[in-house]
């Protein structure tokens, strides 16, 4: 396979996609490695050494996505980079589409195969990618944070770690995954009081002991989440739904109550933001000052500590790419369940649930997608094979008359066109209104997607990947 590299365009990013080691072992399998000139300068890593490890170089970002097959980035396309894409191309890369509904529909404009860092996910729900950028990101939240509190730089004038006779500063972590215990880490280190909040208990129990008692754990009610925010000199947001919108914790109301001068590092600004004041910041202009509250909102954090991020970040990556260049993407994928799980777009089309839903509901992002591409490329016995599995599962409860509706007519009655308003293409049912019919689509919509979560419907791969 033809592998490329470019040299990342959003403002102070300096990691690159693939280290020359990296590029050493995909050429030693046989595969081609184009490289933009110039792409590991941010992170020490010269042109030479990655001629010296196998890889072809070329000038420019647009020779590169022009020849790659697979195209392996750090972080997601901007605008500049759209008219690059191409159908028979997959993008391998932190993508972060929930919020991002311009991305999204430039993706699917151009028809790519997008494969998403932050969404592989093996079954035991951790996610391999994100983890060591989380790490990095975790530990620089109290780093940065610590710094903006300097009253030099406009902050309270708070030392978090305090000195005798005075005590130490108060750090509010919201969240308890990688992020919030990285940043509970080094604020503790720094001497800080520390409170992580947190909705999983066992999380809670586990960061208990791991710092054997010396911080504080809560879980996060509207109270204890006010209070907490209130008495915070410093405020990281570490909140995360794989792959979705991350919800709203701090409203403006709580945000007005803390002490001018404190400090607001959100961390999951690049999956909208924790806090309802947050928005997308750049290492060029990383704060801004709210109601007297400092924000830090950048969403690529750990781009400032580059060389330490390209490592730990390839170390990572490096098993998934092999993978796919060497199987190709559709075995890789079919193979991997984890590898499967990081799909968020194909050919048009939205194969992740929770990007479906921020772009309007699973309804009409993902699962009329999924029905009108096995009606329009599937085969007859395809589609009756699969609305029939459906359909028979002993956990789906219709009335007889409406389980009469089966096979290929239900297969013709759910491939409904574009128009909102129609829900049949045959006239199997004559009026949308009708309550068998309604009934019968919603849960059968609703079935779809148990066994998409779960990944348990039959022949999946058929339905990404028509022949």
């Amino acid at each position: 396979m033809i592998v490329g590299v470019t040299k990342e365009v959003k403002d102070h990013e300096y990691r690159v996609g693939l280290t020359p080691a990296g590029v050493q072992e995909l050429a030693a399998a046989g595969n081609t490695v184009l490289v933009e000139t110039k792409a590991g300068v941010g992170s020490g890593l010269s042109d030479e050494e990655y001629e010296a490890a196998g890889a072809e170089m070329r000038s420019g970002a647009s020779s590169v996505f022009a020849e790659a097959e697979l195209v392996v980035k750090v972080k997601e396309p901007l605008p500049q980079e759209y008219g690059f894409l191409r159908e028979d191309q997959a993008i391998f890369t932190y993508l972060h589409l929930a919020p991002n509904p311009e991305l999204t529909r430039a993706l699917l404009e151009r028809r790519s195969t997008a494969i998403a860092y932050e969404t592989v996910q093996p079954e035991d729900g951790h996610l391999p990618l994100l983890k060591p950028m989380s790490e990095v990101a975790g530990k620089m939240s109290v780093q940065v944070g610590a710094r903006l509190l300097e009253k030099t730089r406009g902050g309270s004038g708070v030392l978090l770690g305090g000195v005798a006779g005075v005590e130490p500063g108060e750090v509010t972590i919201l969240g308890g995954g990688v992020v919030g215990m990285n940043a509970a880490k080094v604020a503790h280190g720094l001497g800080a009081d520390v409170l992580i909040i947190d909705i999983n208990l066992d999380r809670l129990r586990s960061l208990e002991d791991l710092f054997h008692g010396h911080v504080h754990t809560l879980t996060p009610t509207r109270q204890s989440v006010a209070k907490a925010v209130t008495d915070a000199d410093l405020l990281v947001g570490a909140v995360l739904v794989p792959g979705a919108k991350a919800p709203v914790l701090v409203t403006h109301e709580m945000l007005q109550a803390m002490r001018p001068g404190s400090v607001v590092v959100d961390v999951a600004i690049d999956q909208g933001g924790c806090v309802e004041t947050s928005r997308p910041t750049s290492h060029s202009d990383p704060v801004y000052v709210e109601e007297d509250v400092i924000h830090y909102c950048v969403p690529n954090i750990p781009g400032a500590v580059s060389r330490t991020s390209t490592f730990a970040l390839a170390n990572a990556t490096l098993p998934y790419v092999m993978a796919l260049a060497n199987k190709g993407i559709r075995q890789a994928l079919e193979e991997d369940p984890a590898l499967e799980r990081g799909l968020n777009l194909h050919r048009g089309f939205v194969t992740c649930p929770a990007v479906a839903e921020s772009r309007g509901g699973r309804e009409d992002s993902l699962l009329k997608n999924a029905y009108d591409h096995i009606y329009v490329h599937g085969d007859m016995h395809n589609r009756a094979t699969f609305f029939q599995r459906v359909l028979t599962s002993k956990q789906l409860k219709l009335k007889k008359k409406s389980a009469n509706i089966a096979g290929l007519q239900l297969a013709d009655l759910l491939a409904y066109p574009a128009r909102q308003d129609v829900l049949v293409e045959h006239e199997r049912i004559a009026d949308p209104g009708d309550i068998f019919g309604t009934r019968l689509i919603q849960a059968v919509r609703m079935k779809y997607n148990r066994h998409l979560y779960e990944g348990r419907i039959e022949g999946y791969g058929k339905v990404l990947f028509p022949k």
